[in-house]
């Protein structure tokens, strides 16, 4: 590893400037997502996710992400995508505008949340990793009654996609810009004014072979904090 310097559901508003421990948050525009999946990545960092569904509003400030570039996004192929051969039926929504939310189904269990990211015509996305509940507690441990701890609430994507509430495939394709209604649900995403300049990275997490090896070090995330998940090799990445 590395360190690098650097109620019926309604539309979400546009929220006002807040300031917590992280820093001050303003809402994000479409033009922050239009970069690449790797250097967008860790402008997440501190950032908020807002969700409203069924009339229950949870934030997680954002502790760990990870980038994923499709076929012919960026200069280096990324062999862990899911858009990695071209766009299907799944990836869909990765290939679509900049700053709605790819929510996709792993092993058939967990909805995961990614940041579709890129510019025009390619597609990207970036895992959201983990994260720490700072408003709805009450409503994400309902949704998640194995935690064990408020740290552990989101720590992990599936354990994130559960605490604010998106489901696959009711939910895939949300827009976290404008914050408009989607089959019963709004998400909105704040990102921090001044970006943290002093953040993690390093391999991404249980990715099979080079993709989840040193080679793409796209996974980012604030060190020390407890609500970042642990870190796994995935199949043949180890020793590839």
């Amino acid at each position: 590893m590395r360190v690098v310097r650097g109620g019926a559901c309604e539309r979400l508003s546009d929220p006002p400037a807040a300031t917590d421990s992280a820093g001050t948050v303003r809402p994000a525009v479409r033009a922050d997502f239009e970069g690449l999946p790797a250097d967008v990545a860790p402008r997440l960092l501190g950032a908020h996710l807002t969700t409203t569904v069924a009339g229950e509003i949870v934030t997680v400030r954002l502790s760990e992400v990870e980038a994923y570039h499709g076929l012919g996004t960026g200069s280096v192929p990324d062999p862990g995508s899911h858009a990695r051969m071209g766009q299907t039926a799944r990836n869909a929504t990765m290939w679509g505008e900049p700053g709605h939310l790819y929510v996709y189904l792993s092993h058939g269990i967990h909805s995961c949340v990614n940041v579709v990211c890129g510019p025009p015509g390619v597609a990207g996305g970036i895992l959201l990793r983990a994260g720490e509940i700072i408003e709805g507690q009450d409503a994400a441990a309902r949704r998640r009654p194995a935690a064990r701890s408020p740290r552990d609430l989101a720590r992990g994507p599936g354990r994130l996609g559960d605490a604010v509430g998106l489901r696959h495939p009711i939910h895939d394709g949300i827009d976290a810009v404008t914050g408009s209604e989607w089959h019963g649900a709004a998400a909105r995403l704040s990102l921090r004014a001044q970006p943290l300049t002093g953040i993690a990275a390093g391999p991404r997490v249980g990715v099979a072979g080079v993709a989840g090896t040193a080679a793409f070090p796209w996974r980012f995330w604030i060190a020390g904090n407890p609500t970042v998940s642990p870190f796994r090799w995935g199949r043949g990445a180890e020793h590839s």
